[in-house]
């Protein structure tokens, strides 16, 4: 796992605010890990502010995921249950949960990327549980990777989580 306990404020703060944006250059990012598959392909997990962009590279084609608070804005859509394009699915869910619950998720997104490579795990300040994790692997025909953000409330706080599958056509 790449772990970073980074020392920026975060950028995003708030799940309803978020949006998803296909393909499109990706932003600068505040960390990144990439994986290989073997073949030639690419997976860049990237950080953002409490946000994330993937980059999905395989056989000559592209695929680049926005979620941030700026993708619509960029001209993305507000963060949907489920976006289906040719050889690409994309789901998320947004869970509202209490404070011990967001620290057992914390807790278990950190045990379940300890030692691995391919995990990025980035901690934002202000808060023990304002976390963002990425983690992907390849596949026959291409790509898979989820995500997960928390972001801390007073009462209640927000887990927004996406899986993503990409297979260039």
């Amino acid at each position: 796992m790449t772990a970073l306990d980074l020392a920026v404020p975060t950028r995003d703060v708030a799940a309803a605010a978020l949006g998803l944006l296909l393909d499109a250059p990706a932003p600068a990012g505040l960390a990144t890990t990439t994986l290989t598959d073997g073949r030639g392909g690419e997976l860049e997990l990237t950080v953002l502010g409490a946000s994330h962009v993937v980059t999905a590279r395989r056989d000559g084609r592209t695929r680049t995921e926005q979620v941030s608070c700026d993708a619509v804005a960029d001209g993305g859509d507000l963060l949907p249950g489920r976006a289906d394009r040719p050889g690409y699915r994309f789901t998320s869910t947004v869970e509202q949960v209490s404070a011990g619950e967001l620290a057992d998720r914390v807790a278990d997104l950190r045990a379940r990327a300890a030692g691995r490579p391919d995990w990025l795990v980035a901690a934002f300040p202000g808060h023990a549980a304002a976390l963002t994790a990425l983690t992907g692997a390849a596949t026959d025909t291409g790509w898979t990777w989820q995500t997960w953000h928390l972001y801390p409330g007073v009462d209640t706080s927000d887990v927004v989580t996406t899986h993503s599958d990409w297979s260039p056509a």
